[in-house]
């Protein structure tokens, strides 16, 4: 589809799949001619127990994924979801791990490219304070309902920010249309070799 994309968040018991976290809440956002079109959410029970510290980050409890569906359901749902439309993540090196484990599991693959908010706004935004999803909403007075470390919301305000830094970029370079793929190069380029006037 073109000018579409998808932006995903998944909530986890830990940082890593390869020391055994696993998902507990996954998001996806379609994304069509800059709006957001359909939405993808749901808990899921992935047979784990949620540490505290992370029950207290996200509000997510133990008692909440006992009664959610479990991996194959979601992740067969997710995956029918994005079919093969291309990605968006904060952070989207972590993101695509617990993407690629959660699919594994079920014998699914997702091909497509994910690009990553965070890089890009560490070339865009350099003079934020940091390039934290929550600290980018109030920088640039992106529109939130003041949720956090929730799936949906995260996946809802990445949009807005991935939006909002395309429009940055096309006002102050004075392009038409910014692609997902120029953004793509734009995360993978090196600080010093951004253009001053990039620099919001």
């Amino acid at each position: 589809m073109l000018n579409s994309f998808i932006v995903l968040d998944f909530e986890t018991t830990g940082l890593s799949p390869n020391v055994g976290a696993r998902t507990t809440e996954v998001a996806a956002v379609l994304v069509e001619n800059g709006r957001m079109t359909d939405r993808y959410q749901s808990l899921m029970n992935p047979g784990v127990s949620i540490p505290s510290f992370i029950q207290d980050l996200t509000g997510i409890t133990n008692q909440m994924i006992s009664k959610a569906p479990n991996n194959a359901k979601v992740m067969k749902e997710l995956h029918h979801f994005i079919g093969n439309t291309p990605l968006v993540a904060h952070n989207a090196s972590f993101d695509k791990k617990f993407l690629d484990a959660e699919l594994d599991l079920v014998g699914l693959k997702a091909p497509q490219p994910m690009a990553c908010s965070l890089l890009v706004a560490r070339r865009v935004y350099q003079k934020a304070p940091n390039h934290k999803l929550g600290t980018l909403v109030k920088y640039k007075n992106i529109e939130t309902n003041g949720v956090f470390h929730r799936a949906l919301a995260d996946a809802e305000m990445t949009a807005r920010l991935w939006l909002c830094m395309k429009a940055d970029i096309s006002q102050l370079l004075g392009m038409k249309e910014v692609t997902y793929d120029v953004m793509r190069l734009l995360a993978s380029t090196p600080k010093k070799d951004v253009n001053k006037q990039w620099k919001t």
